[in-house]
């Protein structure tokens, strides 16, 4: 959620931390702060909003900078709260990604000094200087301190005295590269892709020092251990919005071209489990939150009738808290946009000890996720920049598919001849949804009609009782319209109460074994006047005669309509949000990468 970006070793470290911070954007802040050190004094510089593109700094001459993006958790965004944050004297300087747990306790515990901030970051300061001033070096301060932390959490340090970049990771992620005599940390790959084509991926408790003789790797106890150096994934191309208004838009007709993408990469002779795994495998569990929860949602249905393996999706963030009953015949799919998704994260630690084995579905390579699955099962949506996911989720659909097909062929539910069928069909998707989005003029014409209303119910059955969902979830992340998805016959049991001529409901009805139920449940609406938005097959003129506004999809096999149902919901959304005014690649209070729990 925070960013985190640090340099040294060169002139430019002012201009390197900027457009670092500003790499780091997409992820969603509120505030944003850099600190300089030059001739034994840190200078300091914070504002609430966004990076500018040529920020005011000291006119200094400085070879160690560090930077931040915030999102806030404790304090509201101001100057006082945003980081980096000193001690009293002004010779430390910290940033942090993520939560301190204990942080009042330890606030408590100095009651000499009187804080500034309503943060849980600035008690890392005041520690770090008292641990100083004990006689312990910076390095050993911020290993002493960091072990009196509680939480998840990632720490970039420095000190006006020393011309070190200190870096700790408990839980957040941290990325450090170097080209031999300048050196990086940040909580991101992308940020440091432009900077060095390797990157040293921090594990938990480690500590990291970058100094004038190179970096220097050490673990929880102290002792020096060797640093592994990994290609990093450079996808800086996908950062510019080509003639869009808005990165959301420009993703949404990106997904035709990054499903294909998907669909070409895999493998399907890959060994994504072992075969005696796979003839013993009794349950697949899927772990997501948000879009990813819902992809898994889908995911459900394919894998039941596919591959006949009974399937449970859980809210990652509940999933770990109630000790669930996990068996190591178990798989898990673990899907995550970033890899970096705290609540995924922890759920995969807490099957991982129980002795599951776990596939991990993610975009970003050498995230976290990656690191700790058994197996990855990558998406290639490229850089994903809008903070409201549109290519990530289809690009997640396409490979939770793809996976379905592998099981049920190896479980030999699939002869090769049918498997080859549906691989075939499945190419005919990108297709389609550059005809979904073709839809676009007659949208944004509904979504001129419904720009006032402040209420949404979506429904759909089966397969698209998750798109409903995430259709649901688009329009109140971008417009911050109150929405909510439920399946279609569930609205007789409690919703249907809020049916009026001011609830626009959007309905999607496609000809498969539920047609006539959902034909049903519009009836019900209208003869409570509500507004009925339906998405249906291309020349169903019968469900267009029985709405106020049909939007048309493209015919595909019924199992991967869903690929073109939740285009319109993308549009829907992304419309209505363009004539409310709202900050739609950066919804208010939003983070890309949520690395807080």
């Amino acid at each position: 959620m925070c960013g985190l970006f640090g340099t040294r070793g060169h002139p430019e470290v002012a201009s390197s931390v900027i457009k670092g911070l500003q790499d780091l954007s997409y992820r969603g802040y509120d505030s944003w702060g850099i600190a300089l050190q030059s001739g034994q004094e840190l200078h300091v510089v914070r504002d609430i909003g966004l990076v500018p593109e040529s920020p005011q700094l000291p006119t200094i001459s400085s070879s160690l900078a560090i930077g931040h993006t915030r999102w806030s958790t404790h304090g509201e965004p101001t100057i006082a709260n945003a980081h980096p944050h000193t001690s009293v004297d002004g010779k430390i300087a910290v940033v942090h990604n993520g939560i301190i747990n204990n942080y009042q306790s330890l606030k408590d515990s100095l009651p000499h000094i009187s804080f500034k901030s309503d943060t849980d970051t600035e008690v890392v300061a005041h520690l770090l200087d008292e641990a100083c001033k004990g006689g312990l070096s910076l390095t050993e301060a911020l290993r002493q301190v960091a072990s009196r932390l509680s939480g998840r959490f990632a720490l970039l340090v420095i000190d006006s005295r020393d011309d070190c970049l200190l870096a700790y990771r408990q839980g957040s992620p941290v990325v450090a590269g170097t080209d031999g005599t300048r050196q990086w940390i940040a909580s991101d790959t992308f940020a440091l892709s432009r900077c060095c084509e390797e990157g040293i991926y921090l594990e938990d408790e480690q500590l990291l020092v970058a100094d004038a003789t190179g970096m220097h790797l050490y673990n929880g106890s102290g002792e020096s251990i060797p640093i592994h150096a990994e290609p990093i994934s450079s996808q800086s191309s996908a950062h510019k919005k080509e003639g869009y208004d808005h990165f959301m838009r420009q993703e949404m007709d990106e997904q035709a071209a990054v499903i294909h993408r998907t669909t070409q990469a895999w493998d399907r002779e890959q060994p994504l489990l072992p075969m005696p795994f796979v003839q013993n495998l009794k349950r697949i569990i899927i772990l997501g939150c948000g879009t990813s929860w819902h992809a898994g949602l889908v995911a459900e249905y394919w894998l039941e009738n596919l591959a006949k393996i009974p399937v449970e999706v859980e809210y990652a963030s509940e999933f770990r808290y109630r000790d669930p009953l996990i068996y190591s015949n178990d798989c898990i799919i673990a899907i995550s946009q970033s890899g970096e998704t705290a609540d995924t994260n922890a759920a995969v630690s807490v099957a991982k000890e129980k002795g599951a084995t776990v596939i991990a579905l993610c975009n970003t390579p050498g995230s976290t996720l990656t690191r700790m699955a058994d197996t990855v099962c990558p998406t290639h949506a490229g850089m994903e920049i809008g903070v409201a996911s549109t290519k990530a989720f289809t690009t997640q659909l396409t490979v939770l598919y793809q996976i379905a097909l592998w099981l049920a062929e190896r479980k030999n539910l699939l002869n090769s001849n049918s498997c080859d069928e549906k691989h075939l069909a499945l190419r005919q998707v990108p297709e389609a949804v550059k005809k979904a989005l073709k839809a676009d003029s007659e949208i944004k014409a509904i979504a001129a009609d419904y720009q006032h209303h402040n209420n949404a119910l979506y429904l759909g059955r089966g397969l698209h009782f998750p798109i409903a969902l995430e259709g649901a979830l688009k329009l109140k992340e971008v417009s911050y319209v109150h929405a909510e998805g439920y399946p279609a016959a569930e609205m007789k049991h409690g919703p249907i109460a809020l049916i009026d001529e001011e609830m626009p409901v959007v309905v999607i009805a496609i000809q498969d074994h539920t047609y006539e139920k959902v034909l049903a449940n519009i009836a019900e609406i209208k003869a409570r006047r509500g507004k009925v938005i339906a998405i249906g097959l291309a020349g169903d003129e019968h469900l267009r005669s029985q709405c106020d506004h049909m939007i048309a999809v493209p015919a595909l096999p019924t199992e991967l309509l869903p690929f073109v149902t939740v285009v319109p919901l993308q549009l829907l959304a992304y419309h209505i949000a363009v004539y409310r005014d709202c900050n739609i690649d950066k919804p208010r209070n939003l983070a890309k990468s949520v690395t807080v729990e």
